[in-house]
């Protein structure tokens, strides 16, 4: 049995990679996205560190890749979600879900993006 996390890659697809990109950085706050586009598709990889102990993934804008809701649900981790869910909607994104108690794992908040991808916030406090 492997003791790694099962998640090792994400994306999270866009129309919009400068708007997706600018509501990501001003909630999140993590630093710098890493271009690493290819044949024909844009990608911009979350900062990451190779080998980390999580999952790294990318905002991805290609032809064949639609954002919305109903599709992958990605959890960022936090150390407050309510933080990060504070900066959602002055970055043009929705509040779907205040942050709340999932019992003894800590609270969630879950959100929308600017491209209309829902995704979470995960925090143990």
């Amino acid at each position: 049995m492997s003791k790694a996390n099962v998640v090792g890659w994400f994306e999270i697809y866009v129309s919009d990679m400068k708007r997706a990109l600018k509501f990501y950085e001003a909630v999140f706050q993590f630093g710098e996205f890493t271009d690493f586009s290819f044949g024909g598709e844009q990608l911009m990889e979350f900062p990451s560190v190779e080998d980390g102990a999580y999952a790294s993934g990318a905002l991805v804008k290609g032809d064949g890749w639609s954002p919305g809701k109903g599709g992958t649900m990605v959890y960022f981790n936090s150390v407050d979600c309510g933080v990060e869910e504070s900066r959602v909607v002055e970055n043009g994104g929705l509040v779907v879900r205040p942050k709340h108690a999932i019992g003894e794992h800590g609270f969630i908040a879950i959100v929308e993006d600017t491209e209309g991808n829902v995704i979470g916030i995960h925090s143990r406090q």
